[in-house]
């Protein structure tokens, strides 16, 4: 969430960031709307305390005249002191109002994106940051797509998901579980030696967890939500992560803060069809590692930079062709003020599957989560707070398996085979 400051003293900025993600200039009425609701915020409190100082002046006279003898105009007071506390309690009324209408306005308006951010309004407006530098795999038209492969290899079963649950919820078996066990676990040690500490969260959060990080209430819609218990499903370790420092003050001297933990993810995707969500294109359930920092302001984009060569170095283990795209203002997530997109090529049905997103969020999470860290002289401030897949299993499963697909079976990159205990699916 934007500081009220934030927007106060950089208006112009503000502005220019929300056309930058495609606000029309009726959306950006928001703006003054905000501005003069902290100013009604700002008056009503002064009022509101100058009555209250009142009330304690006029009781204290009020003492005096009893102890004086002076009953008749201490009653008076008295009548008087009533009228005032009616007055001030419309006015905490009137101010209680405000500050939920400037709330619920605060919550609707996304982060502000970087000075480096394109415009631009959909994915076709986003920036190729960079490329592979090798040629992409040319596999020729008999190359399996991961769906077939599974299917031949008894690695993921997509039709008895289907009737345990429903579309979208795979079920791995044989070798094919195991390939997911051992990214998972190539995953982890590879951030843990990055310097991640590894965390294992609840897979469940509160609305207040949810709206901490921005999935409240702007992805509402997306998650899973058990109604009798008033609890969400994670779409992303991200969530409890990012949470565990809700109402923390930290030191400067904590810093780096660096989290990773591996979770499924429940996404409910709900309008997606056609071959973009065939086989792992698009699931509802899946696995991920995600990396977290909490970093000084100072610093962020330089951690967001090590974030992204921690992605970069991943993919490469894994032999796997990739871009990374910087997103446009129109595709930047709700929260986030700059982000890369990781694609990696698929060979089989010849398109990029996006496989990552490493963010900064600069104060906006930080803000909502009231995570501050104190400076050498004492003085508070909010922290920045960056995440990454690292990555997300699905898309990088169907990867794997139409990219290293050959005529005597799937071969397993080199960095995996100490994980998988074996170098081809055959």
């Amino acid at each position: 969430m934007l500081t009220l400051r934030k927007i106060r003293e950089n208006k112009e900025n503000v502005i220019r960031g929300l056309e930058k993600r495609g606000w029309s200039a009726d959306r950006l009425t928001i703006v003054d709307q905000i501005i003069a609701l902290d100013d009604k915020r700002k008056e009503t409190q002064t009022s509101l305390d100058q009555h209250l100082s009142d009330i304690n002046r006029i009781s204290k006279e009020i003492g005096g005249l009893f102890k004086s003898g002076k009953g008749d105009e201490a009653n008076a007071l008295k009548s008087k002191i009533s009228d005032i506390k009616e007055i001030s309690s419309t006015l905490e009324s009137t101010q209680k109002g405000v500050l939920a209408e400037l709330d619920e306005l605060l919550l609707s308006v996304p982060n502000v994106p970087h000075d480096t951010v394109p415009a631009g309004v959909t994915e076709d407006d986003n920036e190729i940051a960079e490329h592979w530098t090798g040629d992409l795999p040319d596999l020729g038209d008999d190359a399996l797509p991961h769906w077939e492969l599974a299917k031949q290899y008894n690695l993921i079963d997509f039709e008895l998901g289907t009737k345990i649950t429903g579309s979208g919820f795979p079920l791995y078996r044989g070798q094919g579980a195991k390939l997911q066990r051992a990214l998972i676990s190539f995953f982890l040690d590879e951030a843990s030696e990055a310097g991640y500490e590894e965390v294992m969260p609840p897979l469940l959060v509160n609305a207040d967890t949810a709206r901490a990080t921005g999935q409240l209430p702007d992805k509402e819609g997306q998650m899973y939500y058990a109604e009798k218990d008033d609890l969400y499903l994670i779409p992303t370790a991200e969530v409890p992560v990012t949470n565990i420092y809700r109402d923390v003050i930290i030191s400067e001297d904590d810093f780096p803060i660096k989290l990773t933990g591996h979770t499924p993810c429940f996404r409910r995707e709900a309008g997606s069809y056609g071959s973009d969500v065939k086989g792992l294109n698009r699931v509802h359930q899946f696995d991920k590692v995600e990396i977290v920092q909490i970093a000084h302001p100072d610093r962020s984009y330089d951690v967001l930079t090590e974030m992204v060569d921690h992605v970069k170095q991943l993919l490469e283990k894994l032999e796997l062709p990739y871009r990374i795209l910087r997103l446009c203002g129109g595709d930047l997530g709700f929260t986030s003020a700059l982000t890369f997109d990781f694609e990696v090529y698929s060979a089989a049905q010849k398109k990029w599957l996006e496989v990552s997103s490493v963010s900064n969020f600069e104060t906006f999470q930080s803000n909502r989560l009231k995570l501050r860290y104190k400076d050498g002289n004492g003085k508070k401030h909010l922290a920045h707070t960056l995440n990454g897949s690292a990555l997300a299993l699905a898309r990088i499963v169907a990867s794997l398996l139409e990219n290293h697909q050959t005529t005597e079976g799937i071969v397993i990159p080199k960095a995996l085979v100490p994980y998988t205990k074996f170098e081809i699916i055959k």
